[in-house]
C-alpha cells in the first residue's frame, strides 16, 4: 500500500490523490477510502473529490461532501486527534486524523472488515502518507484552495496565508500554534516562526490599517525579519532593518508594531524586543498568567528614535508563551464589553485544564472571539502560542503527553 502510493506520488497532481488513495488502500483491506480536508477556519470537513468544488446533486450527496466539525463523530476525531469508529452501511468505518506533525489537515474515512491492531496501524500509516502528499501538492493547487474556502477571500488575506508558516508545528522541543481571524478579510496581522539549532524564533506583527496596504506592510515586515536573521542579525538589528525598509517603502505613511523573540530550547531562556506592541503572556502550570514587562520601543516605521531594549525571561518546562494582537482582546459587539485580557487568559487556562491539544484550544478561542463579536471583527485578531516542552527527553515526553501531542 505505502510503497505503491509513494511511487505513484511523484507525478501525481492533487486531483488524483483521492483515486490513488482508494486504489492503494485496497491492498491493506480498505474497501473505501475518502479524504476530507478542513476548511480555513476549522469549521467543516470537505470531501476531496479530485475535481475541486463539486455542486452536490442531492441532500445525501451534500451531507457526504461536507461534515460539520462541531457535534459530529468526525469532528471529535479532528478535535482530539484520535481514531473514532462508527458502524457504516458497508461495514466498520473509522474516522482517522490526517496529520502533518501536529498540523491537522483533515480526516480519512476508511471502511474495513478488520478491526485489529494491524488494521489500525495501516490506517494511521495511510493517513500519514496522504498528509505528506497533500502538504507537498496543495500550494500549487487552485482546486484545493477553492475546496478549503467557504467564503471569498480578499487580496490581503490571500497574501498573508501564503506568506506565513503552517499554523501548527511540533518537534519534541516546542509545540507552536497560531490562529487568525477574520480568516477571509485579514489584512495587517502576520506571524512567523523558524528554527536554527536549539533556538526558536517567534514574531508577530500588526500593521497600521485594515486594507491591502496594511497587508503589504505586514508582508514587508515578515520578509525583512526573515532576511535579516538569516544573515545573522540579532533581535535589535532585525527590528531596525524592518523599520528601515518600511520607511524606504512607505515614507512614514505606514508603521508596524511587533514582538520579535528567540527561545533557547536547551536552556529555556527567552529573549525579546517590543516594538510598540502588547507585551507577551506566560501561562505557567496551567493555573496563572503573567505579562512579561519590557520597555517598548517605537513602532517600526515611525523613526521616533526610542531605544530598543532586549529583555530576558527564564521559562520553565511546560510554560506557554502567548503573543497576540489587539483584535483578540479588544473585540466587542455593539453595546457590549471588550472580549478583554482577563477573559482571554481565562479561556486559555480552562481549555488547558480540559486537556485539549494546543491547536484545538486556539480553534475554539477564535470561535469564541468571533461569537463575542457576532461574527464581525473591526480589527484583525491573531494569536501565536509556543509551549516549551523542556530541555531533556524526559521533560519533553511528559509535557507532550500532557498536551496531547506525543503522537504528533
Amino acid at each position: 500500500m505505502l510503497m505503491g502510493l509513494l511511487a505513484a506520488s511523484h507525478l501525481m497532481p492533487m486531483e488524483l490523490v483521492p483515486e490513488q488513495a482508494r486504489v492503494h488502500g485496497a491492498y491493506a483491506g480498505f474497501t473505501e477510502v475518502c479524504v476530507y480536508v478542513a476548511d480555513v477556519q476549522g469549521r467543516v470537513l470537505r470531501l476531496l473529490t479530485g475535481e475541486g468544488l463539486d455542486v452536490p446533486t442531492s441532500p445525501a450527496a451534500a451531507a457526504e461532501a461536507e461534515v460539520p466539525i462541531e457535534g459530529t463523530l468526525a469532528g471529535r476525531s479532528y478535535q482530539y486527534g484520535e481514531i473514532v469508529p462508527v458502524t457504516g452501511r458497508d461495514g466498520l468505518q473509522w474516522w482517522v486524523p490526517m496529520l502533518d506533525g501536529t498540523e491537522r489537515l483533515g480526516l480519512l474515512r476508511l471502511t474495513t472488515s478488520y478491526a485489529d491492531d494491524l488494521a489500525r496501524e495501516d490506517a494511521e500509516s495511510l493517513a500519514s502518507l496522504l498528509a505528506l502528499l497533500v502538504v507537498t501538492k496543495r500550494d500549487h493547487s487552485d482546486s484545493y484552495a477553492r475546496l478549503v474556502r467557504t467564503a471569498p477571500m480578499n487580496v490581503a488575506a490571500e497574501m498573508q496565508w501564503h506568506l506565513m508558516p503552517p499554523r501548527t508545528y511540533a518537534d519534541g522541543r516546542v509545540v507552536i500554534a497560531a490562529a487568525m481571524e477574520p480568516a477571509y478579510q485579514i489584512s495587517g496581522d502576520a506571524f512567523d516562526y523558524a528554527m536554527a539549532g536549539p533556538v526558536v524564533h517567534l514574531s508577530i506583527f500588526d500593521a497600521m490599517g485594515h486594507d491591502t496596504a496594511a497587508g503589504l506592510a505586514a508582508n514587508l515586515a515578515v520578509g525583512a525579519c526573515r532576511n535579516s536573521r538569516r544573515q545573522g542579525a540579532d533581535l535589535v538589528g532585525t527590528s531596525e532593518r524592518v523599520e528601515e525598509l518600511l520607511i524606504e517603502q512607505f515614507r512614514h505613511d505606514s508603521y508596524v508594531t511587533g514582538i520579535l523573540a528567540d527561545l533557547d530550547t536547551a536552556t529555556g531562556e527567552l529573549t525579546w524586543v517590543n516594538r510598540g506592541h502588547h507585551p507577551p503572556l506566560v501561562i505557567r502550570g496551567g493555573r496563572w498568567t503573567s505579562q512579561l514587562a519590557c520597555p517598548p520601543a517605537h513602532p517600526m516605521g515611525t523613526d521616533l528614535k526610542l531605544p530598543v531594549t532586549v529583555c530576558r525571561e527564564q521559562l520553565e518546562p511546560g510554560d506557554r508563551l502567548v503573543l497576540f494582537t489587539d483584535g483578540i482582546t479588544e473585540a466587542r459587539r455593539p453595546g457590549s464589553n471588550e472580549f478583554g485580557l482577563e477573559r482571554f487568559t481565562d479561556f486559555l487556562i480552562r481549555r488547558h485544564a480540559d486537556g485539549l491539544p494546543v491547536p484545538e484550544t486556539l480553534r475554539r478561542l477564535t470561535q469564541a472571539v468571533m461569537d463575542h463579536h457576532e461574527g464581525r471583527l473591526n480589527d484583525d485578531a491573531t494569536i501565536l502560542l509556543c509551549e516549551w516542552l523542556g530541555p531533556t527527553p524526559a521533560h519533553t515526553r511528559e509535557a507532550a503527553e500532557h498536551t496531547g501531542t506525543a503522537d504528533g
